[in-house]
């Protein structure tokens, strides 16, 4: 099938783009001996976790247990969970996906950690447990290293459970002096720090500036969207990911209606102007969005598109984005290649 013959709004991505970013940044994290655990909540899709371990990914970072169910579903391996899990019903869908595959969770208080030490106990299993600590975002996360070196002592003697290192967001120089400190405060208990993950796809090529970073999580790197754009990450040629529409109505000379609204685009802004890039029309202003409907200022376009017109838009924020759509189209040279069912969208709890 062509690509002009997909029905609109349609999520797309470039499959030659998708290949070469994917391996492109293992080549690069291979380089300078940094783990690459790709960030699935992005795609959802299995067939592209499979390639990321393909690739060389040492395996995968989820964000909810039903996207590592999913995941675990599809034969990968290993993954890590870095969320707060709470709860006799999700304390034991981990321990089941603990006897499966290679399991890796964070916590990032005493409560957590007590939950996670009882279900593993109960499943005679081994969990590793890496402690969050907040370098800046003001997420989760304990606050100190003094909190990290206390919680991580909790983990290291709380049978069922192993200290899996340290975790945080994104990668930075103060996340390296956050890991020294605990270091030195964990030395005289004999416990090392052996995994420490960083990530974000906007610090994705300054990786290797963080020596205390030892894995790398990163999601958005595959496919791109305007605020990878923005952080100067990736350009606009290289963004694999894009929707395409088809203006529906043109009420007013400069005004032009699209067959996506937020229920195609998400209401994420990251700071940006606007919806999203229209890569035809690219002084045009994406403005507003109703339910259905994406409203488009033409008024800076020299030439202004006509009803049944399709218009590519370059999304602010792909994540939210795949998880709106059923299945994403992988396109090579104008021909639908693949289609993927977005095999863990919605799986929230």
């Amino acid at each position: 099938m062509h690509i002009d013959q997909i029905e609109t709004p349609a999520a797309l991505v470039d499959m030659d783009l998708l290949e070469g970013h994917i391996k492109r940044f293992q080549a690069y994290l291979d380089q300078h001996g940094i783990a690459n655990r790709p960030h699935i909540k992005t795609h959802k899709i299995p067939a592209i976790a499979l390639m990321q371990v393909a690739a060389g990914a040492v395996g995968i970072t989820c964000q909810k247990l039903g996207e590592a169910e999913v995941m675990a579903d599809a034969g990968i391996e290993d993954i890590f969970l870095p969320y707060n899990i709470l709860g006799e019903a999700k304390l034991e869908r981990l321990m089941n996906l603990a006897r499966r595959v290679r399991m890796s969770v964070t916590a990032d208080s005493d409560v957590i950690v007590r939950g996670l030490a009882m279900a593993a106990q109960r499943a005679a299993v081994t969990l590793p447990v890496l402690v969050e600590f907040d370098s800046g975002m003001a997420r989760c996360g304990v606050q100190s290293p003094a909190a990290a070196a206390e919680l991580a002592r909790l983990i290291a003697g709380s049978e069922g459970l192993r200290f899996g290192g340290l975790m945080t967001y994104p990668s930075s120089v103060q996340a390296c002096a956050f890991v020294r400190a605990t270091r030195a405060l964990l030395a005289p208990d004999g416990i090392p720090i052996e995994r420490v993950s960083g990530g974000g796809t906007p610090q994705m090529w300054q990786a290797h500036e963080y020596p205390e970073i030892t894995e790398h999580r990163a999601g958005m790197y595959i496919f791109g969207d305007r605020y990878t754009i923005n952080s100067g990450a990736m350009t606009v040629e290289e963004c694999a990911f894009r929707v395409i529409t088809t203006v529906v109505s043109r009420p007013t000379a400069d005004r032009g209606i699209l067959d996506g609204g937020s229920k195609t685009f998400s209401s994420d802004l990251l700071g940006l102007d606007g919806h999203g890039l229209l890569l035809e029309y690219p002084a045009a202003r994406f403005y507003s969005m109703s339910e259905e409907h994406g409203h488009v200022d033409f008024a800076a376009c020299a030439r202004k598109p006509a009803i049944g017109d399709r218009v590519t838009v370059i999304v602010n924020h792909c994540c939210p984005v795949v998880n709106l759509f059923n299945q994403i189209v992988g396109i090579r040279d104008d021909t639908v290649d693949s289609t993927w069912p977005v095999a863990a969208r919605g799986m929230l709890q």
